[in-house]
């Protein structure tokens, strides 16, 4: 809201601001061009009481106008001063204005008196006022002898200042011999006259340099008086002194400090008067004596203090009423008020005034044979009087002029003629003052004239008034009209204001008031028109105001003030704070529509006004900025009321910074047991500042208080005093008292041991004592220092003990501690379980019974029982899986459990054991059981391929986890329309040992949904779903299609191939993840367009699903297929490659191939043919073709001798495909199960080993030559 009212506040500055400048336009409209006769007008003149600098030339001003201009002469104490025979006296060139020169040996005394100036020329005569010249006087202060002020504590004092006479009144305040101000407050106070009082008096004002110091402003001196001096008797020097002095009998003044009520020390008596001036500043004062100090009241009898100009200064014992009127006269009461009683004084003001102004008369301009008035009204109290004069003479003496008749307060004027010109002054005056003023009659004969500049351009905001000028002059006084634009109509109406000096005012302009505006003038002496120009502009308004803000100290402020103004207008921004420039610091940062400030401080806390000001308007916006940060510190903590186990803390709080405090923290430091570490005690409202704090004994205690508010925590205040407690007997013994064995044979007795504040002495040391529980046997006792542990030897194996510890110190023992109960060692129990029994419920869940050990067998706190089982066989499939034994634990003295989460048709074993503290007992005889079969998980793949006409191939996977012997597996399918519908369903059982099945007679282009799942004897398990459709026609599908993917497994690697149909250069990739995994799938990149990859590192013995895609074609893939990695076995097979033998005739053999190929290089070059290459030349057989670049693919060159078929299947046709009858072996039926693997050329080789060859690389592998390893093992 703030921001609104600002701009409220200067939009109606603006309008004040037209209304004066609308006034002035029309006393200009009365001034006559200078061009023209007139009588002379006063326009400068000096104060009425002139008070001088006796050191300083004097300048007595008087200035004039008129036509022709005017002369001037002087009066002096009333008679002619003739400036001429005064070498000192000069008057100013064109002016009527003295200089008297004081600097060159002139005395300002000798000057002093009553001036008044006289402006005179052929039309008449104008005077000044009465001008009272008087020298300002600065005189110093009388010696005096002071005697020193002897004053009994608690008494009122006054030391009077009675500074000199001067002119003008002295300043007057109080210093010490330091020339710093004495501080003053309720008690002490300096009064409207000077004088310094004292409503009472403590040890403290005991000074021997009260100084007084007189200001006279004037001169720009200080004058001092003799230092005062005070001295304060306390009640306990004044006894010594009077006893020292007086007989017994004589000393009755030796009387304690005694609370007084209040008596006033001024004004004395309980009424008094005061007579004010209307418009002058009225005080009024009353100090009071009294112990307590006094605080003072005021009320106004029948009536309310005024509003708004009603101020309380000097600790409320003045009261201050500016610009004071008739309404401010009445009674007005000050009460003085302390505990023991009040005084009141009542002074009665009245509120007299000088003469002022109700109608002050106006120059008046006639033509010959016109009428006129000139009025002059004035009020005060009492009512003052009205005389008139002409030409500066009494108008009664003054030379008759049949035109004028006198009134009383008016002069009537009628059928003037040009000699009737002349200057009246009207005289109002009362015992209080006199108003002087002169007003002219100037009879002239003058056409019109317009004094307002043509084509004058006049820009107005919108929706504000619009002041057009027609600054005139004429006798008679012309008619004035106005009219818009060259060839518009008068205007007229009450959307015009027409004003008596010309002026034309649109109240409201809007853009269509834009345009030229004609104004004519007229009288009977002739006419004149001036035209003039009107532009109206959008106003300038802040959008964007700045908001108010709480930041943290050191913290970045901002502040937007985002304008929008005319486009023709240049605005300009001013920032202020609290109405002020803002500080000169760089971390005031003024942008183009902000304010911000860096790293806040508390100084910066205030009013923010953002001022924009065009050439036509101004508007602002202000916001608060409240700086908040940690609260100060509290201080003056002071200790009250010290008894043994409590005292008072008491404390002042620091500045809250902006934030309320919302609570304070109490901690304390223990000097004597834990010196420099602080404890937290308690905490109380922010609100509160006294708390009663209970101690303990033989503590030295020190406190800190510690502020909080909502933005933290304040720094500590400084400590108390140390206060020591009385030692005590202790109150408490120890806490946590327990009796547990470490061994067997043994009991370990601890206990947490008491603070040093709780220790209440010192000496402190603990009592222990046991018994065994449940045996007559007596307490044994040993006093322990100040420790937290005791062992007690020679124990039977964990039995129950009664104990306690008690503390004691040099002064005595705590109250009698309660006793607990605690056990010696424990050791591991002796039997295991009997008759464990097993009861299988499901296929997964079993329940186990076992008959409880006797419990002193257990020898120790029995625990539980714990059940250890494990797999011993799956009887649905071998286990790879190593044995892995589960532990469940059933706490208390259970004798069954539940063992969930087995597999089923399993063998297992399990065995039971008890369990104490110490450990567990031995195993019960390991107990088989089985778990019968389950349904079986889901198969682990279902792939739908080769689609046709009307048939569709299905391949699956088996289960995972079969649970059992498989029975069948049941397939159900179901058309699926257009919109989604589902047809009928169709069901199929398959025989458990097929893992394939062409389904015939479907809808061509038909889609179709299968649901697969297996079954077990005991039913059925989850089921997979796929879709396919069948195709429209025998066309060879447009899109292309990887099919056929197989594997083959090692331990830690996999061949993976595939049948691909589609565009050529296709780029594939593998993604591959372990089987039942939520993991991510992790992609492999197949180098060039090759059908097969090789999966590296993976684990032995582990599941994974793969799938092939090919690169570019969103969403195309092949179906997944599963697989399973080798079991890891040891190696038994020495790597050949490693062998020095091997090496040598490796090296060998490479030695004859170089000599080989040298030899044919020889004969190449001496013409010959190689055989091979003849035969190739000769023989272009298509299939047989040096390896190709684009698919990695070997060509064969046969021996033309041997005539030696190829291998089936060692061959890939040209057309890049492989026939159906050579697809359907699997490679991995010629190698031993999952150890079968690829060599380089891409034929297979079997290995008779577990172990694993080094993993064919990535690439294209087959462009390399076999490795000297790959070639030995296809010789073995």
């Amino acid at each position: 809201m703030q921001p609104k009212i600002m701009m409220k506040k200067k939009s109606i500055s603006a309008s004040k601001a037209s209304l004066v400048l609308f006034l002035c336009q029309m006393i200009s409209a009365l001034d006559v061009p200078l061009d023209l006769s007139q009588p002379p007008t006063i326009t400068q003149q000096s104060p009425k009481d002139y008070i001088v600098d006796p050191r300083e030339n004097i300048v007595i001003q008087c200035e004039a106008k008129g036509k022709p201009p005017p002369s001037f002469s002087w009066t002096r104490n009333g008679t002619h001063f003739d400036i001429d025979k005064d070498a000192q006296v000069t008057m100013k060139p064109n002016s009527g204005t003295l200089v008297i020169n004081i600097m060159n040996g002139g005395k300002a005394e000798a000057y002093e008196g009553v001036y008044q100036c006289t402006a005179r020329n052929e039309r008449g005569a104008a005077i000044s006022n009465n001008i009272v010249i008087r020298p300002s006087r600065s005189p110093l202060w009388t010696k005096e002898k002071l005697e020193p002020n002897q004053v009994r504590e608690g008494d009122s004092l006054v030391l009077h200042c009675r500074p000199p006479v001067g002119l003008p009144s002295p300043i007057i305040f109080w210093m010490d011999n330091a020339f710093q101000r004495l501080p003053q407050s309720e008690r002490v106070s300096q009064s409207l006259n000077g004088d310094l009082y004292f409503s009472n008096v403590q040890p403290e004002d005991t000074r021997e340099d009260y100084i007084c110091y007189a200001r006279f402003n004037h001169t720009q001196t200080i004058q001092q008086k003799q230092p005062i001096s005070v001295k304060v008797f306390s009640m306990d020097s004044l006894n010594d002194t009077i006893a020292a002095n007086l007989s017994d009998t004589d000393i009755y003044g030796a009387r304690p400090v005694t609370e007084r009520q209040p008596v006033l020390l001024t004004p004395t008596g309980s009424t008094s008067t005061k007579v004010e001036l209307r418009g002058n500043v009225l005080l009024l004062e009353c100090i009071a004596a009294g112990l307590p100090t006094p605080v003072i009241r005021w009320i106004k009898e029948g009536g309310e203090l005024p509003a708004n100009r009603t101020f309380f200064e000097n600790f409320k014992k003045t009261l201050k009423i500016i610009d004071v009127s008739e309404a401010d006269s009445g009674n007005y009461k000050c009460i003085a008020r302390n505990p023991l009683g009040s005084a009141h004084h009542v002074i009665s003001v009245t509120v007299k005034a000088a003469p002022y102004w109700i109608t002050a008369p106006r120059n008046l301009v006639l033509s010959p044979g016109e009428d006129g008035t000139l009025i002059c009204r004035a009020n005060g109290n009492p009512k003052p009087s009205i005389s008139w004069l002409a030409n500066g003479v009494p108008i009664a003496i003054a030379p008759e002029d049949p035109s004028r008749k006198v009134d009383g307060d008016t002069i009537i004027f009628s059928h003037v003629q040009e000699r009737s010109s002349a200057v009246y002054q009207c005289n109002a005056s009362n015992e209080y003052g006199y108003l002087l003023a002169n007003a002219f009659v100037n009879v002239l004969a003058e056409p019109p004239r317009i004094l307002t500049p043509a084509n004058k351009l006049y820009q107005v905001i919108a929706d504000s008034p619009a002041l057009l000028d027609c600054a005139y002059f004429g006798s008679p006084k012309p008619e004035i009209e106005w009219f818009k634009g060259v060839k518009g109509s008068i205007l007229r109406g009450s959307e015009y204001i027409f004003h008596d000096n010309g002026t034309l005012e649109i109240p409201v302009a809007q853009k269509d008031s834009t345009g030229a505006y004609t104004c004519v003038a007229r009288n009977k002496l002739g006419k004149i028109q001036n035209e003039v120009q009107l532009e109206i502009k959008d106003p300038t308004v802040i959008i964007k105001q700045p908001e108010y803000k709480v930041i943290q100290r050191y913290g970045q402020v901002s502040f937007e003030c985002i304008i929008k103004h005319d486009s023709t207008l240049l605005p300009t921004v001013i920032w202020l704070k609290d109405n002020d420039e803002l500080p000169d610091d760089e971390r005031f940062l003024v942008g183009k529509d902000n304010l911000t400030i860096m790293n806040v401080t508390d100084k910066d806390d205030g009013t923010y006004t953002c001022i924009v000001n065009t050439t036509l308007d101004s508007v602002s916006a202000s916001a608060v900025l409240t700086v908040v940060a940690r609260p100060n510190p509290p201080f003056d903590l002071e200790l009250t009321g010290q008894l043994e186990r409590s005292v008072e803390l008491s404390w002042i709080p620091g500045d809250e910074n902006n934030s309320p405090i919302t609570n304070f923290v109490i901690e304390y430091e223990d000097g004597l047991h834990e010196p420099g570490v602080w404890h937290y005690q308690t905490e109380v409202p922010g609100t509160q500042t006294t708390v009663q704090l209970k101690l303990s004994p033989y503590v030295n205690y020190s406190f800190r208080v510690i502020a909080v508010n909502e933005i933290g925590r304040s720094q500590p205040s400084e400590p108390s005093e140390q206060y020591l407690t009385k030692s005590a007997n202790p109150d408490e013994n120890p806490s946590n008292v327990q009796g547990i064995g470490s061994e067997p044979d043994n009991l370990v007795i601890t206990w947490e041991s008491l603070k040093g504040f709780q220790s209440n002495g010192p000496g402190l040391q603990y009592k222990v004592s046991w018994r065994q529980k449940d045996v007559d046997d007596e307490w044994t006792s040993v006093i322990v220092a100040n420790v937290s542990k005791y062992i007690v030897s020679g124990t039977p194996t964990f039995v129950p003990y009664e104990i306690k510890v008690q503390a004691l110190n040099d002064l005595g023992y705590a109250p009698e501690p309660s006793e607990v109960i605690g056990h010696s060692g424990e050791d591991l129990p002796m039997v295991a379980p009997g008759n464990v029994q097993v009861h299988v419920i499901n296929s997964t869940l079993a329940k186990v019974h076992w008959d409880p050990v006797p419990l002193k067998t257990v020898r120790g706190h029995l625990q539980g029982y714990k059940v250890y089982y494990w797999k011993v066989q799956s009887l649905s499939r071998r286990s790879r899986r190593h044995v892995e034994k589960k532990i469940l634990t059933f706490r208390g003295n259970k004798t069954f459990g539940m063992l969930p989460g087995l597999e089923p048709y399993s063998t297992y074993k399990l065995n039971v054991r008890v369990a104490n503290g110490k450990g567990e007992g031995p195993a019960s005889p390991d107990k088989v059981f089985r778990t019968p079969e389950g349904v079986p998980s889901s198969p682990s793949f279902l792939k739908i391929t080769n689609p046709t006409l009307d048939s569709l191939t299905l391949e699956w996977g088996s289960p995972t986890h079969p649970n059992g012997v498989l029975t069948s597996y049941i397939l159900k399918f179901q058309p699926i329309n257009n919109t989604h519908e589902l047809g009928p369903l169709v069901e199929i059982r398959i025989p458990a040992n097929e893992s394939s099945l062409i389904l015939k007679n479907l809808n061509y282009s038909t889609r179709y949904k299968f649901y697969f799942n297996a079954q077990t004897s005991v039913g059925s398990g989850n089921q997979i779903t796929e879709e396919a459709v069948t195709i429209m026609d025998e066309v060879q599908p447009l899109y292309p299609r990887i099919r056929n993917v197989t594997t083959a497994a090692a331990e830690t690697y996999a061949n993976i191939s595939w049948e691909y149909e589609g565009p050529d250069h296709a780029h594939f990739y593998v993604e591959y993840g372990v089987a039942g995994s939520k993991e991510d799938w992790k992609k492999e990149i197949v180098n060039g367009s090759r059908s097969f990859f090789v999966l590296k590192g993976l684990t032995p013995g582990t599941a994974y699903k793969v799938r092939v895609g090919a690169e570019g074609l969103s969403g195309f893939r092949s179906s997944e297929d599963v697989f399973e990695t080798g079991p890891a076995m040891a190696s038994r097979q020495v790597d050949i490659a490693t062998q020095g033998w091997f090496i040598g005739l490796m090296c060998a053999v490479a030695l004859l191939i170089l000599i080989l190929l040298i030899v044919c290089f020889i004969r190449r070059n001496k013409g010959g043919k190689y055989p091979v290459k003849e035969k190739e030349d000769a023989h272009a057989d298509p299939e047989i073709q040096p390896m190709k670049e684009d698919d990695g693919t070997f060509g064969e060159y046969s021996d033309a001798e041997d005539h030696k078929p190829l291998k089936k299947g060692s061959r890939t046709p040209s057309d890049r495909t492989v026939k159906k009858e050579d697809s359907d072996d699997s490679l991995v039926d010629y190698g031993e199960g999952v150890n079968g693997q690829f060599n380089e050329d891409g034929s297979f080789i079997g290995q008779y080993s577990g172990k694993k060859e080094k993993e064919p690389a990535e690439g294209n592998e087959s462009s390399e030559a076999p490795s000297p390893v790959n070639a030995m093992n296809s010789f073995v």
